[in-house]
């Protein structure tokens, strides 16, 4: 079946793979090359009969290893191939179409549930999170401006990116973070722009650090940070951020979501979503990565995006597709995931490596190959709530609106 399987997918790039017996397969020619050595009887029959799950666990258990080129560039093989000619066998299909059916149901997602999806990601050792991140902790999509590749600064191109679309034009804003993480993004505006900042999270470990971060910046009266469900915010903003949370909503509470925004927003405000997207419409999350990285999670398409937006009765005043920037964030999260991998190691197990390898470098080639970017979409009540062309946002970035941080507050 595996072999079947593989032989009608595989035309670009070349994969040998090791059959537990001994005896060896090639399937397709040219580069990316790898190979791989599959252990048990059965790993076989388990891998073809449900690959987009039991591929990545055999990986996990040791049954598949990688023996030519590495882990990132087997699944660029597999993932470059997909979605070409080759047509994915009945069960596959059967098995996609089932995920897309109950997805009402996969993504029911009430306070409790949300709290417990993020405890189960979130809520790992902070010293992991250190094994890979940047300095600041942003563990979403950076910007990658032309000749720079150096992480560190493209987490803060980032940061300047959406405060530009986010227009802190004076001191004073109020600013409502949504999925604050480690607090980073929020006490870099509340310090850099004098915004007036709340953050809120589901995952204690976040908690704790943004709390710890913002005492030791001196910043306690300007930002604050709970443990807090958007559905129980209350109040009105000037502005209000979202970054790397709505894939986390479910698609069942967008209308809930949006009508939030709408509720706390200020009539002359603005809202900056940032999430990844689909770009091939709506689909379904893949059953490992649900299984075992983020439970509940789903990746949105526009087309189910955007409704919601307009039932809420909010503007979308402008939208930015980040093309491949997200597969390059990733790229530098691998490399520094493997130059630290001994750490790790004494953190958690190996299983648990080997999984968190095949998290991040199924994610990487998943936005090379699979038609997934990230989407950054501004929002207003008023459509006169911003000026008329977007050169506010180009000078904003080049800091021709605020050329040194807002330092009063923190003096």
């Amino acid at each position: 079946m595996l072999r079947l399987f593989l032989s009608q997918m595989i035309e670009r790039g070349t994969l040998r793979v090791i059959w537990p017996n001994g005896a060896s397969r090639t399937f397709g020619s040219g580069h990316p090359r790898a190979a791989v050595r599959l252990k048990g009887r059965l790993t076989p029959f388990k891998i073809g009969l449900r690959p987009e799950l039991n591929f990545g666990e055999a990986y996990m258990d040791g049954r598949l290893v990688v023996e030519e080129g590495d882990l990132a560039e087997l699944i660029e093989i597999l993932l470059m191939n997909d979605g070409m000619r080759w047509r994915p066998p009945p069960m596959m299909r059967i098995a996609r179409a089932l995920r897309r059916a109950i997805k009402p149901i996969s993504q029911f997602n009430p306070t409790g549930r949300a709290r417990r999806n993020v405890a189960h990601h979130y809520d790992l050792s902070g010293a992991l999170y250190d094994l890979f991140l940047d300095s600041d902790r942003q563990y979403s999509c950076a910007y990658f401006t032309p000749g720079n590749d150096d992480l560190e600064q493209a987490q803060s191109d980032k940061k300047r990116h959406i405060a530009a679309k986010l227009r802190f034009e004076r001191p004073g804003l109020t600013l409502l973070d949504i999925g604050c993480g480690w607090g980073g993004l929020a006490l870099d505006f509340a310090s850099r722009y004098g915004a007036e900042v709340k953050g809120i999270t589901l995952s204690l470990e976040q908690l704790n650090l943004a709390n710890e971060r913002t005492k030791k910046a001196g910043l306690e009266a300007h930002c604050r940070f709970e443990l807090a469900d958007y559905r129980a915010v209350q109040g009105r903003f000037d502005r209000i951020v979202s970054v790397g949370m709505f894939e986390h909503v479910g698609v069942g509470y967008y209308d809930i979501f949006f009508r939030k925004i709408a509720e706390l927003l200020s009539d002359d405000g603005v809202a900056l979503l940032h999430t990844i997207g689909r770009l091939d419409g709506p689909g379904a999350t893949n059953p490992w990565m649900a299984k075992y990285i983020f439970p509940g999670g789903y990746v949105p398409a526009l087309s189910e995006v955007l409704p919601a937006i307009e039932r809420a009765h909010l503007a979308v005043t402008d939208i930015e597709i980040l093309r491949l920037h997200y597969a390059q964030t990733i790229k530098a999260w691998r490399a520094r995931f493997a130059a630290n991998r001994e750490k790790a190691s004494q953190l958690y197990d190996e299983r648990f490596c080997r999984m968190w390898e095949f998290y991040l470098a199924g994610a990487e080639m998943t936005f090379r190959y699979d038609r997934q970017a990230v989407f950054q979409i501004q929002l207003a009540k008023n459509v006169d709530s911003l000026p008329l062309t977007r050169d506010y946002m180009f000078d904003a970035e080049r800091g021709q609106q605020l050329t040194a941080p807002y330092r009063s507050h923190a003096a």
